[in-house]
């Protein structure tokens, strides 16, 4: 594909520039600071943030002025280098936007997935495993009465009904389970 000739000014320009001659840059920037600041302007829509931004892209292609190809319109090039520093500011704008709504660390306490990690989940068996053995140990009528009155939830009044006995036998049954379960545990 046949390519423009690059303008012969910005060639000669680019190539004084690289000498270290100060106006060579100050030419540059004169003769493409209109189109770059517009093209910016049009891409991000605030006119403070593209005169920052058209700075940030004269700073930027003068530093890489080494590697500019003068087989190519310098417009060309400081235009993709312009619309790289567009994309630069919207990624940078997203982080600070989330970080703007972002809740301080501490809040994602109350947030957090409290669902046990592995580790604890695994111990969670063991200690659940533990327990169940513990009360299968323990002797019949404190078994009943500890797993409809801790497991079941029922009343004093409902777990005598259901076992046939007082509510007072309920209460010390379930005082004596407590304590043996305690024991069995404790060892």
């Amino acid at each position: 594909m046949n390519q423009p000739d690059p303008d012969p000014d910005d060639r000669a320009l680019a190539a004084r520039a690289l000498a270290g001659q100060q106006s060579a840059y100050a030419a540059l920037m004169q003769r493409h600071r209109d189109a770059v600041y517009r093209i910016i302007r049009g891409h991000i829509g605030d006119g403070d943030e593209a005169l920052d931004i058209t700075q940030e892209t004269f700073v930027a292609a003068f530093a890489a002025l080494a590697r500019y190809d003068d087989a190519r319109p310098f417009r060309i090039w400081i235009a993709r280098i312009a619309l790289n520093k567009c994309r630069d500011w919207a990624r940078r704008r997203a982080v600070r936007r989330f970080f703007a709504f972002a809740r301080p660390i501490d809040d994602a306490l109350d947030i957090a997935d409290s669902a046990a990690t592995p580790e604890e989940a695994l111990g969670s068996q063991h200690a659940l495993a533990r327990i169940n053995a513990a009360i299968a140990a323990l002797p019949a009528n404190l078994k009943d009465v500890l797993l409809l009155r801790t497991i079941e939830q029922m009343s004093q009044a409902e777990a005598a009904q259901v076992l046939g006995v007082t509510e007072k036998a309920v209460e010390t049954r379930l005082y004596r389970a407590r304590a043996k379960l305690t024991e069995i545990l404790r060892d």
